[in-house]
């Protein structure tokens, strides 16, 4: 059983998927040792990493230095990459960026996007190159939209979403990203399909979950987004770290010059 069909196999047993983003090596090998089962480079990798204002300024040459240092890091987890803005407008040009990924150590990559990229999708799995699908909030499509927004609370978006669920299935996807989907149709999506669902703010019944690490770490203090409970608060213990260096310094330089007048 390859590394995919694994996923498959999971959703029919019922047991749920696991994943994290890393953007770097000791942090990837840090969540590779916890037992994940997916860890993805994200193109969120702009915002909490570069400090871009959202993920339309990322390039493909950002996000491959990304991908590996990541791969670098992980021996057990599937590595999967995103595929940045304008990197996949054609399938020709999917192809290609996919094989990049693939040679800098991803497995799997993913790209935004249903009924609207099923020539890229079909493209990408007819090269031998796994892929996850994303549909519901697409943030490269922020600027459009005018912020980030809930998917699927009228009967329409509902219906809509459940036919890009489909469409990225019958292309070949191995399971989808459900991001800010309204719960209801998160769980109707996810009885509707084979390939497993795996949910970001899409409530608790996809078949797994997935989170930006800096979210559920506490390490991006300045954002935390209304679905995230984090676990920890690294942000905090940074500042009480430098702040104690800077203190231990200043004292010993102060003790020194006492010494020497």
């Amino acid at each position: 059983m390859n590394a995919t069909e694994k996923f498959r196999e999971m959703k029919r047993r019922g047991q749920r998927i696991t994943a994290l983003t890393a953007y770097d090596y000791p942090t990837a090998r840090l969540l590779d040792e916890s037992g994940l089962d997916i860890i993805l480079i994200g193109d969120s990798l702009g915002m909490v990493v570069l400090g871009y204002e959202d993920t339309t300024q990322v390039t493909l040459d950002e996000m491959l230095h990304h991908t590996r240092a990541v791969a670098r890091g992980v021996k057990r987890a599937l590595i999967v990459a995103d595929m940045p803005i304008h990197s996949y407008d054609t399938p020709e040009q999917s192809v290609e960026t996919a094989r990049l990924f693939m040679k800098a150590g991803a497995q799997a990559v993913k790209l935004e996007g249903g009924v609207s990229h099923v020539p890229q999708i079909e493209a990408i799995v007819s090269a031998g190159v796994p892929f996850m699908g994303h549909i519901g909030m697409l943030p490269q499509s922020v600027r459009e939209e005018g912020g980030y927004k809930v998917k699927g609370r009228t009967r329409e978006q509902a219906e809509a979403l459940l036919r890009d669920a489909r469409a990225v299935e019958a292309a070949g996807a191995f399971s989808v990203v459900l991001e800010i989907v309204a719960p209801e149709t998160a769980k109707t999506i996810s009885q509707a399909i084979q390939i497993p669902t795996i949910g970001i703010g899409s409530g608790k019944d996809c078949d797994g979950q997935i989170l930006v690490t800096h979210d559920l770490i506490g390490l991006f203090p300045w954002f935390t987004p209304k679905f995230v409970a984090p676990e920890a608060n690294v942000a905090e213990q940074i500042r009480q770290a430098a702040r104690r260096f800077v203190e231990q310094v200043r004292g010993q330089r102060s003790n020194q010059g006492a010494a020497l007048s």
